[in-house]
Formats: structure tokens, C-alpha cells, sequence
């Protein structure tokens, strides 16, 4: 078995497994009380948020443990606009950022607040010039992910915050991704992590903020944290995830220049073996381990589960919502394909040799599951001059599959008008076109379903 997602959750660092084991005897007192067992507790929790600091480029006591990176982002997001709220209600955001990021600034907007989406190009990466444009008087905060979850694409985190410090807004970034690679560039406000993603345990998140910023936590407070994460500290677990965030730093360099090699090798290999393939993401600013391709023709479920029964664990769509039928939001934004697909991401020590069987089986298992899907005939009929291909009802691929169908029956100059119902047609048609060199003109009204207007250019 190769496991190919460590985007999602790397395996356990064989640091933070010793670590963990270590501290399970010294760290399980409260680290809040004054007798030896809490001050054992305590020695190891200062010594994890000493480890941690010096990692990310801040001072210890502006380090907090959240319980998770998802809870470390609500509270920084929550805090900051309680805390700056005299200022104004705007929040910033991406629009390719981490549900987590996402579902605050919803809740924001439902408390009454207003929210920007700032827009990215195909590469899924933000203009800085657009992001500071969307800074206003009332900005209580800005967002910027480091690096993209689904895709890899770096940010330019530098140039935003340079942006956001001359209009005094705080940037919070959620370095989740690239925080085991090293230290956000720039001078952000507000930083969120979480360990899995870097060879820690789950269920210990990182929250930092920089002193000068307005904070005000929400919700219930205690005296845990600096009153900012509420409840008892899993201290084993903290300790593992300081230890392994350490080992890993020391290892990036040899391991970066590595696991870039082997991505290379597949976003070379993929268009080149498979057909009808699109490479997604920024080729050159990206995170060392993530490449992320679709197919088309192909329903990225059955492509997932195919590559399983081959011995390769990989996701599918995004990374937060591949178990619902909508198209995930980072490549909705990017406007690039999202049916068939596929995102690798390669955990420290991913050998040559598991990439090579990678690219072996991939051909075959992307072949057989266009041939199982094969498309039913969809019902064509003329109206007019255009063509009218009726894919109601039908789920994707399908009405992308009966389009390249169709196209050739369609004099050069022709349009096609394609009735879908399925939210992913929405993203699919238009990017079919782009790959496939035909005109998209854009959507009209229909009784049923949508109608996508795509024009034959050869």
C-alpha cells in the first residue's frame, strides 16, 4: 500500500510516536498547579511552547494550543472581529482558503458582518494588487492561506501582509499546510496550525497572535492559555507535536528538493500517459509534495476507489468535502476541471519506486473506469440553428461525456446547447472547452436545468 494524501493527514513522525510515549509518564498532571506532578507538566508545556515559537518566529507567550487547526482558526477569526469590531464588521478572505476560514467568515455574514472574496487566477493563486484593493476603512480582518490544501499553491503571504500592515488591518494566516516545509515569510498577525498535518498527533491545533493585536476570545474562558483556548491541556500530545514540528524543520531541505523531484516526474508523466488529463496548480510556487490533476470522462469517486483496490490512498476532489456531490470550492474558483479529480500528496520518505508503480497503474484504472461509464445516449435534437444535448439528470461526468460526444455533428462555427441540472456542469463545460479548444459563450435560461452555449471552433 502507498499512501499518496498526506495533505489530509501525514503519517505519524517516529519522533512525535516517541515523544508521545515519553511524556505520557511526566506530563499527565495539571500543568496549573504547584506541587511536583504540575510542575513536571508544566516544565514539559513551557518547553513545547519554547520548541514551537522558535519554529513559526514568534515569542512563546504569543503561542496558544487549540484543541484543533479548525478550532485555532474560528478563535483567531472570532477573536480578532471582537476585538477590533469598533473598527468596522468587513472581513477578507480568498476564495480558495480552508473551509474552516470559509465557514467563520459565513458566520460572520449571518451575525450581520460583511465579507470580500477575493478571486484567484487558474493557478489558484490571489493577485496582491486585488487583495490590497478589496482593504477598506472598515477591514477588521484579512485571511490568506500560505499555501493551498488541494492544489499547493504558495500565496504570496509576503506582499499581502505588506499591504495590510500599511493599512493597519491584521492578516491572519493559516499555515496549516506549509508550516512543516518553514516559517511564514512576511509580517503577518495571526497565525493557525494543526499538527497532523505535519507528523504530529491529531487534535492539537496552533494559534498565534502577536502582541499589539485586538483580541477579544469568545465564548466561555478560563484560565487555560491565556484565557484564549478553554479547557485542559493534552500535554503528551503537545509535546509530540513540538517535537515532531523540530524533526521534521530538520529534514524540509533534503526532503523539499526530493519529493519536488518525484512531483515533477508526475506532473510530467500524467498528460503524457493518460489522455484528456489537465495538470491543476501554480507549476513553480508550490509546496514541495502536492500535484493535482483531472481527467476527464471520469468520476473522481470511482477513480479514487479504483486507485484504492490498486494500493493507492489518494483524494479526490477536495479535501474537506469529497463525500458531497458539489464541485469543491478551490477549483471552482480556479475554473478549472473538476470532474476525475485526483490530488497526490507524498509524505516524507515516499520512495521512487511507489511513483513509478503510481504511474504504472494509473493508465490502466483510468481506462477502465471511462469504459465503465461510457455514457448513456442523452436525447439530441435541433432547434434553430443549434444543437440541443438534453443531460437532465444526469450527474458528472456524464453531460461532459455526451458533449465530446456530440461536438463533431456540429458544423465548425455550430453551437451546441447543453441542458444539465448537476451543479458541476456549471465548472465542468466551461473548462472542457478550455482543454479541448472550443468556445464557451456562457449560460441561458432554460424550462429545466441550465443551458450552457458552447460554439465549435474546429
Amino acid at each position: 500500500m502507498a499512501y499518496f494524501d498526506a495533505a489530509s493527514a501525514a503519517p505519524l513522525h517516529p519522533v512525535a510516536r516517541q515523544a508521545l510515549l515519553a511524556s505520557l509518564d511526566e506530563g499527565w498532571a495539571d500543568p496549573a498547579r504547584l506541587y511536583r506532578e504540575g510542575r513536571k507538566a508544566r516544565l514539559l508545556l513551557d518547553a513545547a511552547r519554547e520548541a514551537v515559537a522558535e519554529a513559526v518566529g514568534c515569542r512563546a507567550d504569543e503561542v496558544v494550543f487549540t484543541s484543533s487547526g479548525t478550532r485555532a482558526v474560528h478563535s483567531g477569526v472570532s477573536g480578532v472581529l471582537a476585538g477590533r469590531r469598533r473598527v468596522g464588521r468587513h472581513l477578507i478572505v480568498s476564495s480558495v482558503e480552508h473551509s474552516s476560514v470559509l465557514h467563520s467568515a459565513e458566520a460572520h455574514e449571518a451575525a450581520g458582518g460583511t465579507v470580500t472574496r477575493v478571486p484567484v487566477d487558474r493557478s489558484g493563486a490571489v493577485d496582491p494588487s486585488v487583495y490590497a484593493a478589496a482593504l477598506r476603512e472598515d477591514t477588521a480582518l484579512a485571511c490568506l492561506q500560505s499555501a493551498n490544501h488541494e492544489v499547493g499553491t504558495v500565496q504570496p503571504v509576503a506582499e499581502v501582509a505588506e499591504a495590510c500592515r500599511a493599512a493597519g488591518v491584521p492578516l491572519l494566516v493559516d499555515a496549516a499546510q506549509s508550516l512543516g516545509w518553514g516559517p511564514v515569510a512576511g509580517d503577518w498577525s495571526l497565525l493557525a496550525a494543526s499538527a497532523h498535518k505535519w507528523g504530529g498527533p491529531s487534535g492539537v491545533g496552533l494559534l498565534v497572535v502577536r502582541k499589539g493585536v485586538r483580541f477579544a476570545p469568545q465564548g466561555p474562558a478560563d484560565e487555560r492559555e491565556s484565557g484564549r483556548a478553554p479547557g485542559f491541556e493534552n500535554i503528551p500530545a503537545i509535546v509530540a507535536a513540538a517535537a515532531s514540528l523540530r524533526a521534521v524543520r530538520a529534514e524540509a531541505d533534503a526532503e523539499a528538493v526530493r519529493l519536488r523531484g518525484l512531483t515533477d516526474r508526475i506532473r510530467a508523466r500524467v498528460p503524457e500517459l493518460v489522455p484528456d488529463v489537465e495538470v491543476v496548480g501554480e507549476p513553480e510556487r508550490r509546496l514541495p509534495g502536492i500535484v493535482t490533476f483531472s481527467c476527464l470522462y471520469v468520476d473522481g469517486e470511482a477513480l479514487l476507489h479504483e486507485l484504492d483496490r490498486e494500493g493507492f490512498s489518494v483524494s479526490s476532489g477536495s479535501s474537506c468535502t469529497s463525500s458531497t456531490l458539489t464541485p469543491s470550492h478551490v477549483l471552482r474558483a480556479m475554473g478549472v476541471l473538476s470532474e476525475g479529480n485526483v490530488r497526490v500528496s507524498l509524505p516524507p520518505g515516499t520512495v521512487s519506486e511507489e511513483v513509478d508503480a503510481f504511474l504504472e497503474v494509473l493508465p490502466r484504472v483510468v481506462a477502465g473506469v471511462r469504459e465503465k461509464l461510457g455514457a448513456p445516449s442523452a436525447a439530441v435534437v435541433r432547434q434553430d440553428d443549434a444543437l440541443v444535448l438534453d443531460a437532465l439528470g444526469k450527474l458528472c461526468p456524464l453531460p461532459v461525456i455526451e458533449l465530446a460526444k456530440v461536438i463533431g455533428e456540429v458544423p465548425v462555427g455550430g453551437t451546441v446547447r447543453v441542458l444539465a441540472d448537476d451543479a458541476a456542469a456549471r465548472q465542468d463545460i466551461p473548462a472542457w472547452c478550455e482543454m479541448r479548444g472550443q468556445e464557451y459563450l456562457g449560460e441561458e435560461p432554460a424550462e429545466q436545468g441550465t443551458a450552457y452555449v458552447v460554439r465549435r471552433t474546429g
